[in-house]
């Protein structure tokens, strides 16, 4: 059995790293002229395009109603459009618009220089391992998850 303080440590530095990360991430977007939050949905939409409003706020994770708010203004700006689906006309379906879309590509290369930039000098060996480590935690959360 590990040690607790080396658990522990670990934790930390698990949530330190996410925390940096968004604010790089934050930092180098507002460079691009958007907000954290509208980027995470343009990137979303450049893997994912055509989510309803409940998947994308679930794949965001946050509330339909700061999604719905969200959209609003994103729309009026031509990043994305809303369309009805069609066996469902109370279900709308987002999509980038050519606009949204290229400015999403622009945010894909942010992230990948980004990902450049803090894993350097990391061999690919340790990030094998790495990777390996951080699915078994997430697997281990979800196995959690289900059980309440």
């Amino acid at each position: 059995m590990s040690e607790p303080i080396t658990d522990r440590e670990l934790f930390d530095a698990l949530a330190n790293v996410n925390r940096k990360l968004r604010v790089l991430f934050d930092a180098r977007v507002k460079e691009t002229g958007l907000t954290l939050s509208r980027a995470r949905v343009l990137f979303t939409l450049l893997r994912r395009n055509g989510l309803n409003q409940r998947e994308l706020a679930e794949e965001l994770g946050i509330e339909t109603p700061t999604i719905v708010r969200l959209l609003d203004g994103m729309e009026k700006q031509d990043f994305v459009e809303r369309r009805l689906e069609a066996s469902d006309r109370r279900t709308k379906r987002i999509h980038l618009t050519a606009h949204g879309r290229q400015s999403a590509e622009e945010i894909e290369e942010v992230a990948r220089k980004i990902r450049v930039e803090v894993l350097e000098g990391i061999d690919p060996e340790e990030k094998r391992v790495t990777l390996k480590v951080v699915n078994t935690v997430i697997d281990n959360i979800l196995q959690r998850i289900g059980k309440e």
